[in-house]
């Protein structure tokens, strides 16, 4: 095929053109990346400082006049129009939506890993200003107790110290006394011969305030003060003995060591004799204390009581009284040594207890309280105490005859005296009991007295 003239310089012609448009095209598209946009971004170095190599070209960029920094995530974020980006970030342009998003770069993926994860979530959940005000709460906290420290410290200097106090009331004729010293004065102001009975009655008052402490009991024994309580007893004033007899009761309670001592000294048999004697009601009813204080888990001083003939003292001093006060307290005494001695028996069948114990034990044994009560008439004397309007009489009777009855049961039932009164009691208690429940006390006083006459009768029959 040959072609003409004309025909190629029309190709000539419409190759020329389209040269010329695709250079102004070019410049048109030259034109416009040059101009600056409001969108356009630039690369800025990562806010954390980490630099990251072989991003791609849409890594992350920021607007040069930028205001805000946006924190990629393993998720696309959609980018608003003025944020910026840290470098190493991913972004791309969503030609669904015509928005640009970002996420982290592959190299901050692998940096989030699982581990690393775990460590962030670790950290403390507070925010900065939780923070910020936690310490100052600690920096209040420290000022407070500087604070209390200057305070105490304040308070502190306006007393002295006892040292020097000491010495200025020396320098005053001032003496600060112990126990001691106190009961050394007191022990030797009382051996004076002249006192007055009054002042020897101070003098007792105050000793048997202190003896209640162990330590000062012991002492008052050390000094001989044990003595000269004893001596007091033998007063011919029934005011020194009834407080000589308080004295001694005081210091032997719950004291073995000065038990002890006051049965070595002959106290037992000094006691017993006054109770023989005719002393006013008040000296007796002391004596009686100071027996009971002795007696108590003290089992060598039971069996000397009972050999001494104590409750022959004990049972005519029993019938002598007709206003019950002492009756109440010798049916104490005794209920109060037969629970000891069956509590001691009961704890004795136990293998793993001490030799000490087993001693406890044996002594316990020797003394033949449950006889001696049958043998000298206390079966049937203490049943006399039913018949007093006291309730609280009536409640240690029954207790007392609850714990003689392995002894005393044959005499109890052929009592009936103590039958009748077992009956009349359990109807005047029971009423008794009804007006309780009907105030609202279902296991008061009354009911616990007619469980104990009720244990009474079950054991009578």
């Amino acid at each position: 095929m040959r072609l003409t003239s004309s025909s190629v310089r029309g190709a000539s012609l419409s190759c020329s053109t389209l040269a010329f448009l695709l250079l102004l095209h070019c410049c048109h598209i030259t034109s416009i990346l040059g101009q600056k946009s409001d969108s356009a971004l630039s690369v800025v170095e990562n806010t954390e400082g980490a630099e990251r190599e072989g991003v791609d070209e849409e890594e992350a960029m920021v607007d040069e006049g930028d205001s805000e920094v946006v924190h990629p995530t393993e998720e696309w974020q959609t980018l608003k129009p003025g944020q910026a980006v840290p470098a190493g970030s991913h972004v791309r342009l969503n030609l669904q939506t015509g928005q640009r998003e970002v996420r982290l770069g592959e190299e901050q993926l692998k940096y989030w890993t699982q581990e690393h994860r775990g460590k962030e979530e670790t950290q403390s959940p507070f925010s900065p200003d939780e923070l910020k005000q936690a310490l100052k709460k600690i920096k209040e906290d420290l000022n407070s107790e500087s604070k209390d420290t200057d305070q105490q410290d304040s308070v502190a200097s306006k007393f002295r110290p006892l040292e020097e106090l000491k010495r200025d009331m020396a320098q005053l004729d001032l003496l600060v006394e112990t126990d001691v010293q106190i009961m050394r004065r007191l022990l030797e102001q009382l051996n004076s011969s002249n006192l007055t009975t009054e002042q020897r009655l101070s003098i007792l008052l105050e000793l048997e305030y202190m003896v209640h402490q162990v330590d000062n009991a012991q002492t008052l024994c050390s000094m001989g003060g044990l003595q000269l309580i004893l001596q007091g007893l033998n007063s011919s004033d029934f005011r020194l003995q009834e407080s000589s007899a308080f004295v001694l009761g005081s210091a032997l309670a719950s004291n073995p060591a000065v038990q002890v001592k006051a049965v070595e000294n002959g106290a037992l048999q000094m006691l017993l004799t006054m109770l023989a004697t005719t002393p006013p009601l008040r000296v007796k009813k002391k004596v009686l204390f100071a027996v009971a204080s002795l007696l108590r888990h003290f089992p060598y001083a039971q069996s000397h009581f009972l050999s001494h003939g104590g409750l022959q003292v004990l049972s005519e001093l029993f019938r002598a009284d007709g206003g019950g006060v002492l009756r109440t307290r010798i049916v104490t005494m005794l209920y109060d040594m037969i629970a000891e001695k069956e509590l001691i028996s009961q704890a004795g069948l136990d293998p793993m207890l001490d030799g000490s114990h087993e001693e406890r034990v044996r002594q316990y044994s020797k003394v033949s309280l449950q006889g001696e009560l049958l043998e000298k008439g206390w079966c049937s004397l203490v049943p006399q105490l039913l018949e007093s309007t006291e309730h609280d009489y009536r409640e240690k009777a029954l207790r007392a005859l609850l714990a003689m009855a392995p002894v005393c049961l044959e005499q109890y039932r052929s009592d009936s005296a103590l039958l009748g009164s077992l009956l009349s009691l359990r109807d005047q208690y029971q009423e008794m009991v009804q007006s309780e429940m009907i105030l609202g006390e279902e296991n008061g006083y009354f009911a616990e007295i007619v469980e104990l006459i009720d244990a009474l009768q079950v054991k009578i029959k």
